[in-house]
């Protein structure tokens, strides 16, 4: 008996050992379309279902004020619009820089890259941003995704597919991008990037603009997204 248990103890922290740390920062979006309670824990759900991650979620951005609280996670969620809550100080922000350029991920989701728009950094580290009056979508519904590159981690085993979302048209930005996944947008009449990478120092950022709702996130080709890009952003195997 002692030795099953102290097996079964030897086990369980091996499997907790090979996991992933994420740190999901939510807390705010643009109401009343974005449920961001929902969105956070439907995407926590998705990625502590696949048995691959730890999850912690925290409803305050300024969580980042604290490099040492950052130091446990492998990347950084972030699936947040700042509509109502002040941006965040220079420190968050100099420790979310550090964090990926020193080596770490992040993953960029829906509209969190209009968050801190006075915040030219940020933008240049999702690559392509959301700006408010410029870019948008047409009418939520069903639209074809097209995966542009099917050797990538992140995309492998995909195959084109259709999903009930918002098609994402019209970021902006001209920093080096890695198309993974795009759709032609009937809203703005051009072929439309949906997922992309890019290289930060010596991190990796993945945005995907997938996610307006549970149902969104809970498609299974965007769920393989999800869990593929945090596990590729995070270095993990």
């Amino acid at each position: 008996m002692a030795v099953m248990f102290t097996t079964a103890l030897f086990t369980n922290a091996a499997d907790t050992a090979e996991k992933t740390e994420i740190l999901l920062v939510t807390g705010d979006d643009v109401a009343p379309f974005h449920d961001w309670h929902g969105m956070s824990q439907a995407t926590r759900e998705v990625l502590v279902d696949s048995g691959k991650f730890n999850v912690r979620v925290c409803e305050d951005p300024m969580i980042l004020e604290s490099a040492a609280a950052l130091e446990k996670y492998d990347a950084i969620f972030m699936s947040i619009y700042n509509a109502s809550l002040p941006t965040i100080s220079d420190e968050a922000k100099e420790n979310l820089l550090n964090f990926v350029k020193n080596g770490k991920g992040i993953i960029i989701s829906h509209l969190t890259s209009a968050s801190f728009k006075e915040w030219p950094e940020f933008k240049e580290l999702c690559g392509r941003y959301w700006v408010m009056g410029t870019s948008g979508h047409g009418p939520r519904g069903v639209f074809q995704a097209q995966i542009k590159d099917k050797d990538h981690p992140i995309t492998e085993g995909l195959e084109d597919f259709r999903v009930f979302d918002e098609l994402y048209a019209k970021l902006q930005g001209d920093a080096d991008i890695h198309v993974l996944v795009e759709a032609e947008s009937d809203w703005s009449g051009n072929t439309e990037p949906l997922v992309f990478t890019r290289k930060y120092g010596k991190g990796r950022v993945l945005h995907e603009t997938f996610g307006h709702d549970r149902k969104a996130i809970m498609d299974p080709s965007v769920k393989k997204i999800i869990i593929n890009g945090c596990q590729w952003a995070a270095k993990a195997e």
